[in-house]
């Protein structure tokens, strides 16, 4: 009895193990997600305002030169 018992509370463990390896997976996804979402918006907000300089400004400059 003892042996099904530690077999039920094992394969309790595992299932409990596995989903939250899932929830973490998941979390991890949105997250990236979200941060692709900030990353996006950053590069819109560059291009519209390098739209709005004059030509010439908000362009990578050579310092080493």
């Amino acid at each position: 009895m003892s042996d099904s018992l530690a077999i039920a509370q094992s394969f309790a463990a595992m299932q409990a193990s596995s989903t939250q390896q899932a929830l973490q997976t998941e979390m991890l996804r949105q997250q990236a997600a979200s941060d692709q979402a900030v990353v996006t918006l950053l590069q819109q907000g560059v291009d519209q305002m390098q739209a709005t300089l004059p030509a010439g400004q908000g362009q990578s400059v050579d310092i080493s030169a």
